[in-house]
């Protein structure tokens, strides 16, 4: 199975998905600006006493909160109930998790801003560079892991609250 190499095979048609997969991660990254952008705005107007434009607060930020989302999900294990405090958050992981779970890479090559970013900025190292640079394998692994670490660090410490101590800190996120 190692060192076998895929058959190609020459398709009849155009293939378009590429096309199309890069008009739908610049569709997300523009979504993600105006919600930023907006945003932006909301914290302005409170920041300045309600003396600048006044934009509603977006739903979408709640996308940015997977923390807030991983809370939730086990204070709606724990209660049953869906905290009223960044509901949205909870739903959003959730989806993007089942996403990740049955469609593989689909979140990060199609939706995902960072996804897009990071595909952007190794066809511009390419361009630039004429290749790629590569850490070292001994910075790469560790480097690799951090991410793993931060969310085991954060399903520990959520793991080990109660529902009670899930709601007292949805409280305090709303004040």
């Amino acid at each position: 199975m190692l060192g076998e190499k895929k058959m190609l095979i020459r398709r009849a048609t155009l293939d378009r998905s590429q096309r199309i997969r890069h008009i739908v991660q610049w569709l997300f990254v523009a979504l993600n600006v105006w919600l930023g952008v907006q945003f932006y705005l909301w914290v302005r107007y409170f920041e300045h006493g309600g003396e600048t434009l006044y934009v509603p607060r977006p739903a979408g930020v709640e996308g940015w909160l997977p923390i807030a989302g991983l809370m939730n999900s086990k204070y709606l294990l724990l209660t049953g109930r869906v905290s009223a405090v960044h509901p949205a958050a909870m739903f959003l992981l959730l989806a993007f998790l089942l996403m990740s779970l049955f469609l593989k890479k689909a979140f990060c090559a199609w939706l995902c801003p960072v996804g897009t970013l990071s595909e952007y900025l190794w066809k511009l190292g390419r361009r630039f560079f004429r290749r790629n640079f590569r850490l070292p394998r001994w910075a790469d692994l560790p480097l690799r892991g951090l991410k793993y670490l931060l969310l085991g660090f954060f399903v520990f410490a959520i793991g080990a609250m109660s529902a009670e101590a899930l709601q007292s800190s949805c409280i305090r996120r709303m004040a």
